[in-house]
């Protein structure tokens, strides 16, 4: 390589760059966290203006498409703005009423029907395997009927709590006050209107700014992974969101037809946790026997046959239908972005590692495909990037 002054001034910057970060690494931390601070209505606005453009493509997509009067070119983007603000609205307001007094409940449920279902576990082990009589030979035994249950689920609550103490305190900081919500809320829906409103001219002059500055090779490759990013997070989005809203309806009906008990509550739980992948069909499997378990250990058994079958018929046959190809990405690096992402982040790791891993597969994929092929990704059409992706 040509040594020249323009890469031996880089070299130097560089290296400048590093050891100021290194030795001012805490004043940075502070300036960044008060950056972010600062610019977080900016950066809730344009997560809001993402979500909420999903819904206005939806509108715009179907909304006189066919007509030619400039009076509906005109208002379409506005009412189709409208429209989305108004769904996502209606959707809050059902989670606020329904959905959120409904998993309370069936927590509240689980916690109060624990010492009954313990006790009946017990009783049923011991009438068949006389577990009272080989504890006493290990010396050990179990707490009796009469045990303040409540008491010890109680402890164990606060246990778990204590965990996430530092959370909590964390998130109490960050909204002390109700006005300081407000105004954020305000300044965040406000902004993503502007966003929504002009997003194509925002976008074309964020990318000739690129190309006027960082040229033109930087910014093709720049689009083409924002555009696959954008690919995962939408695919994401709308296919769990419409799994969540058909599994729970289908688990809702069949339980209504069977005959199960807290039918609505153990609907709207497994709809929620189908939100997350993989993982939640255990946790809704697990809590909907558990609660059906205290009434009945047949019909605790009965559900678990139930939503696994529930679950191959829509993982199946109807979700591919009505969503087509979702995420892309193999069960196995979907469990190990689950894993890894709420491990880091808790529940929102667990959502955003996996549209975030299917990007990142896809990019190595087709990436591999074409180095194979002698050829760079990023020389690549983007219909022939897709065609030629090694993992399908």
């Amino acid at each position: 390589m040509k040594l020249t002054w323009k890469t031996c001034l880089r070299a130097g910057i560089t290296v400048v760059l590093v050891y100021l970060a290194c030795t001012y690494w805490k004043d940075l931390v502070k300036v960044v966290s008060l950056a972010l601070g600062a610019a977080s209505p900016l950066i809730i606005g344009a997560v809001v203006a993402y979500v909420a453009n999903i819904l206005m493509g939806f509108y715009e997509r179907h909304f006189f498409v066919k007509s030619k009067k400039p009076i509906v070119k005109k208002i379409r983007r506005p009412v189709c703005m409208a429209l989305a603000f108004l769904t996502a609205m209606l959707a809050i307001v059902w989670m606020l009423t329904t959905v959120i007094p409904e998993l309370i409940k069936c927590v509240e449920l689980i916690i109060a029907s624990l010492p009954n279902a313990l006790n009946k576990a017990y009783a049923w082990l011991d009438e068949r395997i006389q577990l009272g009589s080989l504890l006493k030979e290990m010396n050990l035994a179990l707490p009796d009927a009469n045990s303040d249950w409540k008491k010890a689920i109680g402890s164990t609550l606060n246990i778990v709590l204590t965990g996430v103490g530092g959370a909590a305190k964390v998130a109490v900081n960050a909204v002390s006050s109700v006005f300081s919500t407000v105004v954020t809320t305000f300044l965040a829906v406000v902004f993503a209107i502007y966003l929504l409103i002009g997003k194509e001219s925002l976008g074309a002059q964020f990318i000739r700014l690129s190309r006027t500055y960082l040229g033109d090779t930087f910014t093709d490759r720049a689009l083409y992974v924002l555009r696959v990013v954008d690919e995962s997070f939408h695919s994401f989005i709308v296919g769990q969101c419409t799994e969540a809203l058909i599994l729970g309806a289908l688990c809702l009906i069949g339980m209504v037809i069977f005959g199960f008990k807290n039918a609505l509550t153990i609907s709207i739980m497994v709809g929620f946790t189908a939100l997350i992948p993989i993982a939640g069909a255990y946790i809704a499997a697990a809590a909907g026997a558990f609660m059906l378990f205290v009434e009945s250990p047949l019909s605790a058994l009965l559900f678990l046959v139930f939503l696994i079958v529930l679950q191959q018929i829509e993982g199946n046959l109807i979700f591919p239908r009505v969503v087509g190809e979702s995420i892309g990405l193999p069960g196995v690096w979907v469990l190990a972005a689950v894993t890894i992402g709420g491990g880091v982040m808790g529940v929102m790791g667990m959502l955003i590692g996996v549209p975030l891993a299917s990007a990142a597969y896809r990019l190595i994929s087709r990436d591999t495909r074409a180095r194979e092929m002698g050829k760079s990704l990023f020389d690549m059409p983007h219909e022939e990037r897709k065609k030629n992706a090694l993992f399908k």
